[in-house]
């Protein structure tokens, strides 16, 4: 599934990923100085990853792709937000 990491007061994305067979990206998404406290946005092409493994979708899909905005207040500490999605449901926590 691609992922696009987006911070919120820049115009540009600050880059995209395509997550592994177990869904986790292939490292930090941002690491020392880039990872700073402000406001970001997560996007995950859902129905690209569907359809790719054969699933059949509605036209338009159910979901498309799923937005999260979501804030460091600590750039020291460790953000982990793992999307858990299928077709038609998604949900979302803080992980460890």
């Amino acid at each position: 599934m691609r992922v696009t990491l987006t911070r919120l007061d820049a115009r540009e994305p600050l880059l995209s990923v395509v997550l592994d067979a177990d869904g986790r990206a292939p490292g930090p998404l941002l690491e020392s100085d880039a990872f700073a406290a402000g406001r970001y946005r997560l996007a995950f092409d859902v129905a690209a990853y569907f359809r790719n493994r054969g699933t059949t979708l509605t036209d338009p899909p159910f979901l498309d792709v799923v937005e999260i905005e979501f804030g460091v207040a600590d750039a020291a500490a460790n953000y982990h937000v793992p999307l858990l999605v299928s077709p038609w449901s998604y949900s979302t926590y803080r992980g460890s």
